[in-house]
């Protein structure tokens, strides 16, 4: 199974590495049926030639799997070196980040990344709450994503910052909003996304459920809670901030710019819970 972002549906999926180098997250269930490594470069070459071979015109190109920014920046670099030289057509190429892959790279490094080709980088935030990163297992402190999205954009990487709607349950709902409103308004990211938690057979936080430990929010809490978030997302008027909460996933879709349509998107969530029919109906809402 491959994994990549909704924005990267029309691309062409380069298999860098194989499954997730994390992969301890307790709400996902992406990558428990692999092995993390590392591809060969000659299986990975092999790849782009018969791609070219394939492929009239490649617009996008995205780097899979679940961190392939972890590789060395010398392998890195061989690959989109090559990818540009193979795809000289090509507008932009992605890859999803851990925010400890970025701290841990220098910012030469990431800027000789950018200059080799490499435009955009995906971060699974999850929340914005040092309390609920560390229930989910999430091995990084707030304080540590804010650096590596202010470190990508200052090295000329674009970032693109997901958060989980209803990771902090029933008991910690209000912490999880106002912790992760206040830390997009910080970050300086320039795409902020908003997935609403699914669970699916695989992911740890299920066994949760199934005990009473973790209670999964309502339709209706979700909405309230997403507008709590909107409320403390108070991002400067100097880095504006794309942001999108019209996953499939979700119970309304949110679409703007922050911070000049956020009054318009809380009157649209306010609007949901006054009118709960406008909600999404739990048959239509997958990952």
């Amino acid at each position: 199974m491959i994994y990549r972002p909704p924005s990267e549906a029309y691309s062409y999926l380069l298999q860098v590495t194989v499954g997730c180098s994390h992969n301890k997250c307790t709400f996902c269930s992406m990558y428990k049926d692999k092995k993390f490594h590392v591809r060969p470069m000659a299986e990975i070459l092999e790849d782009l030639s018969m791609a070219r071979e394939y492929y009239d015109r490649v617009g996008r190109i995205f780097l899979c799997d679940g961190d392939a920014l972890c590789l060395a920046t010398d392998k890195l670099l061989k690959i989109l070196n090559t990818l540009t030289a193979t795809f000289p057509e090509c507008e932009r190429i992605g890859i999803y980040g851990y925010p400890g892959d970025i701290l841990r790279k220098s910012e030469e490094e990431l800027r000789s990344l950018k200059e080799a080709g490499l435009s955009i980088v995906y971060i699974g935030a999850e929340s914005g709450s040092d309390m609920i990163l560390n229930q989910i297992h999430k091995d990084v402190t707030r304080a540590e994503i804010i650096e590596a999205v202010q470190k990508a954009e200052r090295c000329g990487l674009t970032t693109s910052v997901t958060f989980i709607n209803g990771l902090g349950g029933r008991e910690h709902w209000r912490e999880h909003a106002v912790e992760t409103g206040t830390m997009i308004g910080e970050m300086g990211a320039s795409y902020v996304a908003l997935l609403t938690l699914m669970l699916e057979p695989g992911a740890p936080l299920v066994d949760d459920v199934r005990s009473g430990k973790f209670e999964v929010l309502s339709g209706e809490e979700i909405v309230a809670e997403t507008l709590l978030m909107l409320q403390n997302m108070d991002v400067p008027e100097e880095t504006p901030c794309v942001f999108r909460s019209n996953h499939a996933s979700n119970y309304v879709s949110l679409r703007g710019d922050l911070p000049k349509d956020k009054d318009r998107m809380m009157d649209q969530l306010k609007n949901a819970l006054a009118h709960t029919e406008l909600l999404k109906d739990e048959a239509f809402r997958v990952l």
